[in-house]
């Protein structure tokens, strides 16, 4: 089959575009790399096509786009700190970009996922968070993942096959410590005998899912008979950024203490998901702990 991976030179997406090309699928990635980088693709770079484009240009991807059979839609701005201070640019990328996505699926018949966030859902007060809780963006990100679903089901009532997965902290190798989770951060630090960094009093509560985990989702949701629906996609395993920061530096064998620094703007108190849903209708399961993750990637993130 034919697949095309918007933000495909990121960081989950060059993991789906390897997927795709492992598994003998044709793979036209489109990133405008921004944020992404080539390298990610070194290994498929001869098996691959790359267009170099800004998918909130309309005409500028409608006209390399040919007939393909679904398109995983990675591409977008992701920092949360930032998204404060360029709200406009997180819009226009986020927002009008994937909207130019869903319209070219819908001209070709395309099945689309993409990539949403747990950030729709704010600080919550009922744990697990199930799909339906209500949705409280506390961050200009988190609104424009909210927006993005607004236009998917939008879309999906005119007949676009689209589904949303609502990734909750995901982490693996060929993450830009830059723009992305603790995780990066942490190990960018400690590999430097330096002490990380924690923002707030590290009781956050988190859902670390292995980007491993996060490709097989994207696959089984695009192969289900699903027309349309989101999906949380995380770990069942809770952890807090002290336990993780403790269970780094316990890997460093480095006698490190954590340094603490007032919480950033918009950050989420306590994020656990409930996946039955991705369960039962996906038949997904998150198969890599968080441990077994770092040590997959300690330290070579």
């Amino acid at each position: 089959m034919k697949f095309i991976v918007t933000g495909g030179a990121g960081f989950i997406g060059s993991h789906i575009a390897k997927f795709l090309v492992k598994n003998n699928h044709e793979v036209h990635v489109i990133d405008d790399l921004s944020r992404g980088s080539l390298n990610n693709l070194n290994e498929i770079q001869n098996m691959i096509k790359f267009s170099k484009k800004d998918i909130s240009n309309f005409e500028d991807i409608s006209s390399i786009i040919e007939k393909h059979d679904g398109i995983f839609h990675q591409a977008a701005l992701a920092s949360v700190p930032q998204s404060f201070k360029e709200p406009e640019k997180y819009h226009k990328v986020n927002v009008i970009g994937t909207e130019n996505i869903f319209k070219i699926a819908k001209q070709f018949n395309s099945k689309v996922v993409f990539a949403s966030s747990s950030s729709v859902y704010g600080d919550q007060i009922n744990f697990p968070i199930s799909e339906d809780a209500n949705k409280k963006p506390l961050n200009p990100y988190g609104q424009t993942k909210l927006d993005d679903e607004k236009l998917a089901s939008k879309y999906a009532a005119q007949g676009l096959r689209v589904i949303g997965l609502r990734y909750f902290n995901v982490f693996g190798i060929g993450q830009n410590p830059s723009y992305a989770g603790v995780i990066p951060q942490f190990i960018q630090k400690i590999s430097k005998h330096e002490s990380p960094i924690i923002e707030g009093d590290g009781n956050q509560i988190r859902s670390f899912t292995f980007i491993d985990d996060v490709v097989r989702a994207n696959y089984l949701a695009f192969e289900s008979k699903i027309d349309h629906a989101f999906f949380n996609i995380a770990t069942e395993k809770m952890t807090t950024i002290n336990e993780l920061a403790e269970l780094l530096i316990k890997m460093s064998e480095l006698d490190l203490k954590s340094i603490y620094k007032n919480q950033r703007q918009g950050d989420i108190k306590k994020s656990y998901a409930d996946i039955s849903k991705a369960k039962k209708l996906l038949r997904w399961n998150p198969e890599i702990n968080l441990e077994n993750g770092l040590k997959e990637i300690f330290p070579k993130i």
